[in-house]
């Protein structure tokens, strides 16, 4: 079978299920999961798509869903996309340890598993990359999201560590690095405040980018040769001053989430 072939995790909605329909009308085969069954039949549906009802913070999970997507593909797995993730916001000292373990679970320990058990299938497919979101807020630590903004400190250390350490396998490992973007992670609450992640963002004066920028940006990380693809204004004027304007940054910060009430 010569149909390329790429696996989406959270790929029932927002970004996922943006790259979902990009790299199917580009003639691509795809395999969605998710957690979230009502989604993910319907966007299975509408693409075309393989469709598996799994948490990827569930290892054998992981194993029969890419078993059986690659025994529909003949072997082949040439993007492996870890994709999913939960944004919770708020001051760190009033958060719920299960929330901050919630967080760490699936946005890191899911991106671990699915590198590692993806690995030998992404091997055995010449070309292949391991392509991981990661955030703006892995350019900077973000004051109120602390969970998550570590949590994508350590997708973006992952990608970097693992495009040196699978280079001899013949494996490109490459991240987008996204801004703000407009989808329904961005209604989850902010701890200690009657605002969603959304209605803060917005009222920081940050601009919200839409999935499909995101996904055309996938595309371009999984065919091109840069490690970290930044996407949308936010993500740009963060890598920008990170480099530039750390101190000015850094006061940025004390003005930031953390305030927000």
């Amino acid at each position: 079978m010569t149909q390329k072939a790429i696996f989406i995790t959270g790929g029932a909605s927002g970004i996922g299920l943006a790259t979902a329909h990009l790299f199917a009308k580009r003639g691509w085969r795809v395999g969605l999961a998710d957690v979230n069954d009502a989604a993910l039949a319907a966007a299975g549906t509408e693409i075309g798509a393989n469709t598996y009802r799994m948490d990827v913070r569930d290892r054998d999970g992981w194993t029969a869903a890419l078993e059986d997507f690659t025994g529909s593909t003949g072997g082949r797995l040439d993007v492996l996309f870890n994709n999913a993730g939960i944004g919770s916001g708020g001051p760190l000292a009033e958060m719920d340890f299960a929330e901050i373990d919630r967080v760490v679970a699936i946005n890191l320990t899911g991106v671990l598993n699915g590198a590692r058990l993806g690995h030998a299938y992404l091997k055995r497919t010449p070309g292949s990359c391991l392509l991981n979101t990661a955030s703006a807020s892995a350019i900077y630590g973000s004051a109120g999201l602390a969970p998550y903004s570590a949590t994508k400190f350590g997708v973006r250390a992952l990608t970097e560590a693992l495009d040196g350490e699978w280079h001899a396998d013949g494996i490109k490992v490459r991240a987008i690095v996204p801004g703000f973007i407009d989808t329904p992670l961005l209604q989850g609450p902010v701890t200690g405040s009657n605002r969603s992640i959304r209605e803060t963002v917005t009222a920081a004066g940050l601009e919200l980018t839409s999935a499909d920028v995101v996904a055309e940006a996938a595309w371009q990380a999984v065919h091109g040769e840069r490690l970290h693809t930044h996407v949308g204004p936010t993500a740009r004027r963060l890598a920008f001053a990170a480099r530039w304007m750390p101190g000015r940054l850094r006061k940025m910060m004390r003005r930031g989430f953390g305030a927000e009430k």
